[in-house]
């Protein structure tokens, strides 16, 4: 199966990309989502080997790094009804891609982060917004 891609919502207050980074092994079990849509999109979609955009929402709003799924869906920790991944952190990004900035650029503009009403936890990213997030960040 081809690789997918994902952005994933942190507070940074909460659980931040220096927390990741100062986690043990750079990886962290991504847990605690209260969401049937986004839990059903852990347990059936992400797999290990996936990318993810690790995006800070609150005040920041912006893409800051990059990680990959080291464990696809398993049974919520903190409660078995819920799914529960294991991400390992990669890269920060060379600079934070903001969410005003994204909405500036066209070849995002399809992105599920920038819909309307769009407050999923867990959103799939196309590998073409995944390389556009990246070269953005990179300028």
């Amino acid at each position: 199966m081809a690789r997918r891609y994902w952005l994933l919502k942190s507070d940074p207050e909460t659980f931040g990309w220096a927390h990741l980074a100062a986690a043990k092994g750079r990886k962290t079990v991504w847990d605690g989502v209260r969401n049937y849509q986004a839990r059903n999109t852990l347990r059936d979609d992400v797999k290990k080997g996936d990318g993810v955009l690790f995006y800070h929402s609150g005040d920041e709003k912006a893409v800051v790094g990059r990680c990959t799924v080291t464990r696809g869906g398993f049974p919520d920790p903190s409660d078995g009804a819920w799914t529960a991944i294991e991400i390992t952190l990669d890269r920060p990004l060379p600079r934070p891609v903001t969410l005003e900035e994204m909405r500036g650029v066209p070849a995002l503009s399809k992105m599920a982060l920038l819909r309307k009403g769009s407050r999923l936890s867990v959103q799939p990213v196309t590998e073409g917004e995944w390389a556009t997030i990246l070269e953005t960040a990179g300028r």
